[in-house]
């Protein structure tokens, strides 16, 4: 078994769609990045890539290249999860706490819950997402920002021990 902690946090702005775990949500603000700057899908991917004791997410999908301009995270986090599995590696589950003062994530939790089991290939039994805020404190609290927690347990498949 392996354990992966992941982070992100982006700023938000105008003239951007707000998506979150792959779900676009009505709002007035959205996250500014290179590619649709999904939070919650960063810090998955971060996680799981920190579990299998790869580099992290901006070595695989660097800002600087063109190709990943726009580019929907959900995709980006499936094709980690399938060069996981291609190491052997499958998903235990995975746990997510997004904090955000703004927008109500509530009504959006079991949209983003199915597109994680899909992209992670595993059941949605084995994914965790809370949100939360931060009454007000910090860059999430006085709504400049929204951040992701992600931890992630991977099993081994292969039988003579350690990818």
């Amino acid at each position: 078994m392996r354990i992966g902690h992941g982070y992100d946090a982006h700023r938000l702005t105008a003239g951007r769609p707000l998506v979150l775990g792959g779900v676009e949500i009505a709002s007035p603000l959205g996250l500014e990045g290179h590619s649709d700057a999904d939070v919650l899908c960063h810090a998955v991917t971060d996680a799981l890539l920190g579990a299998a004791g790869l580099d992290d997410i901006g070595h695989w999908f660097p800002d600087t290249d063109p190709a990943y301009r726009g580019a929907r995270s959900l995709d980006l986090l499936q094709r980690v999860s399938e060069m996981l599995a291609a190491r052997g590696f499958a998903v235990g589950n995975v746990d997510v706490t997004v904090v955000a003062q703004r927008p109500a994530l509530a009504p959006h939790r079991a949209a983003m819950r199915r597109n994680l089991a899909r992209a992670l290939g595993c059941g949605l039994d084995s994914v965790g997402l809370k949100a939360t805020t931060e009454e007000g404190m910090g860059f999430t609290g006085a709504g400049e920002g929204i951040a992701a927690h992600a931890v992630v347990l991977l099993f081994s498949q292969k039988p003579d021990g350690p990818v």
